[in-house]
């Protein structure tokens, strides 16, 4: 288990031409009930937030996922990223396992999720990435949206229309992804990007959360509290609660505030110009 990065009530940032964007976040992590060692990381570090699940034996999945997310720790402090940056991170992350002689020599991987602060046209934009069946949900105005697909055998019989979503959770191949990071294969993510909308919560998770809560549950917790680091600690009380049999790793993003800047006065006056009756 790699944490990378600490809560923050308040932290803001600035972008190049002028949008001040006020983030807060907190994260946490338990082994669970059932597993001796925790395989999960995690790096909450401006602009990056990710969560990685690791796989292939308790030292290699631990080697793994820290490996990912001390690469994409590498971009903290940064003002904004960019799916090159991320592609990047996972490439190097390869490479590190590869030479963890000894610790990896069976193959080891990871899953990882997570969102990116970037700039698509300019726009402040959330790049969400994800490769395995970790998650990253949206909450807006209280409607939670799972923005990712999990690379899985039952999200793939889901989608055929063999089972149903419920049928999935209790599949006997629900561990079984199809996609990793790792394994001495490229890593290839999925990506997305949304806008950064003041009120806006984001959750990163491990499958840890996701096999003991619904997003009947998951949307409870979320909407319950305004306080990231609350809602980060009562889903992990409750995913233990229901079971823990995984590692279970929670990661709540909120965006309080985005700010734009005032335009220049002889900026406002040409555009009063051309809004005024004489201008049409």
């Amino acid at each position: 288990m790699t944490q990378i990065g600490n809560g923050k009530s308040r932290h803001p940032i600035v972008l190049p031409d002028g949008t001040k964007i006020t983030l807060s976040w907190a994260a946490g992590t338990d082994v669970g009930h059932r597993r001796q060692v925790n395989e999960d990381s995690f790096v909450a570090q401006a602009p990056i937030f990710a969560v990685a699940d690791g796989m292939g034996g308790h030292a290699a999945g631990d080697f793994a996922s820290a490996a990912v997310v001390t690469r994409l720790a590498e971009h903290g402090g940064k003002l904004v990223m960019g799916t090159g940056d991320i592609d990047q991170s996972l490439r190097l992350a390869v490479q590190d396992m590869h030479r963890g002689t000894g610790v990896t020599d069976e193959g080891s991987g990871t899953t990882v999720t997570g969102v990116a602060l970037g700039l698509i046209s300019d726009e402040p934009a959330w790049i969400v990435f994800n490769i395995g069946d970790s998650r990253v949900y949206r909450l807006v105005g209280g409607v939670l949206e799972q923005l990712t697909v999990d690379h899985s055998i039952v999200q793939e019989l889901v989608d055929a229309g063999q089972i149903t979503r419920d049928e999935a959770d209790t599949h006997p191949h629900s561990n079984v992804i199809t996609r990793a990071v790792g394994f001495h294969e490229s890593p290839i993510p999925d990506y997305r990007a949304i806008a950064v909308e003041p009120g806006m919560r984001l959750l990163i998770c491990s499958d840890g959360l996701t096999k003991e809560l619904t997003s009947y549950g998951i949307r409870h917790f979320m909407t319950a509290d305004r306080s990231a680091e609350r809602v980060t600690a009562h889903l992990l009380e409750a995913a233990l609660g229901n079971g823990g049999r995984d590692n279970v790793t929670v990661l709540v993003v909120d965006v309080l505030d985005v700010t734009r800047p005032e335009p220049a006065p002889e900026q406002a006056a040409a555009e009063g110009a051309l809004d005024s009756p004489a201008a049409s």
